[in-house]
Formats: structure tokens, C-alpha cells, sequence
């Protein structure tokens, strides 16, 4: 018989991915300008849709 998986002992935790990634993107962003953010943010989508 499988035992379930306690809450606590996920393989992939998404909440603290996702808060890793937008403090990353914060930390990149930090200072920029609304063009800068904007190339940064183009430049990212295009990396991704390869």
C-alpha cells in the first residue's frame, strides 16, 4: 500500500520558487529605468521562446 506524501515533503515547493524568481528579477530590475526594465524584460521572453 503507497503512503501519501506529508504536506511538508513536497518534491517541487511552487510558492517558494516563485518568490525566489520575483525577488531575482527584483533585484536585476532594481535601479533601471522604464526602458531599461522594458529591454530587460523583452530580452528574458525572447531567451524563454527559443
Amino acid at each position: 500500500m503507497k503512503t501519501k506524501q506529508k504536506a511538508n515533503e513536497k518534491e517541487f515547493d511552487t510558492v517558494k520558487t516563485f518568490r525566489a524568481i520575483k525577488e531575482k528579477i527584483s533585484k536585476d530590475i532594481a535601479g533601471m529605468t522604464l526602458p531599461q526594465i522594458q529591454a530587460y524584460l523583452r530580452e528574458k521572453e525572447n531567451r524563454l521562446s527559443k
